[in-house]
């Protein structure tokens, strides 16, 4: 897994053979801050990540300077391995152990930018984006991005912006409309 911008280009860290997170690839990731960064400033955003895996989307915003990033995952070696990076990276991240459907009904903070990457076979993958969109998670105006397979269609979601494909990799982009 490698950091592909930002100050942190290039370094590589390795999760390992036995690690069970599908990381969104270099391509897809390079596309998708392509087009991040034409659309925020990344010092001034508070970031949600969820389903965080490797951490690798994570790791992409502290590089390009983002100061507020709280990633949320499940598995526990994941999250040891996320909390290793990031303490080598020499940053601060809020890193939580926890199911992504608890922590949505749950937390009080909202946020300006959610990435969420479930596994592509999660049975709620469906509803996610208007769980997050109906909620106070997300700030006004503020950005959702779901990484999924092709399977999924979310131009009929409230709040859908665009879809962008890089081979099997599919992000829908959403926004939180002025109430």
């Amino acid at each position: 897994m490698r950091i592909v911008g930002g100050k942190y280009k290039g370094r590589i860290f390795n999760p390992g053979k036995s690690f069970e997170a599908r990381p969104t690839t270099d391509i897809a990731k390079e596309s998708l801050f392509n087009i991040l960064t034409n659309r925020i400033d990344f010092e001034d955003i508070k970031v949600l990540d969820l389903f965080s895996g490797t951490g690798s989307i994570a790791y992409e915003f502290l590089s390009r300077g983002t100061r507020d990033i709280t990633l949320i995952e499940l598995q526990f070696k994941h999250v040891q391995f996320i909390k290793s990076v990031i303490n080598a990276l020499g940053e601060k991240a809020k890193v939580y152990r926890s199911d992504v459907f608890r922590f949505i009904k749950q937390e009080k903070n909202s946020y300006d930018l959610i990435f969420a990457d479930p596994p592509y076979d999660h049975p709620q993958l469906g509803e996610l984006p208007a769980l997050i969109l109906k909620g106070s998670l997300l700030n006004k105006n503020g950005l959702l991005i779901v990484e999924h397979p092709a399977n999924y269609q979310f131009s009929k979601v409230e709040g859908f912006v665009e879809l962008r494909k890089y081979g099997k990799v599919h992000f829908s982009f959403f926004e939180k409309q002025q109430e």
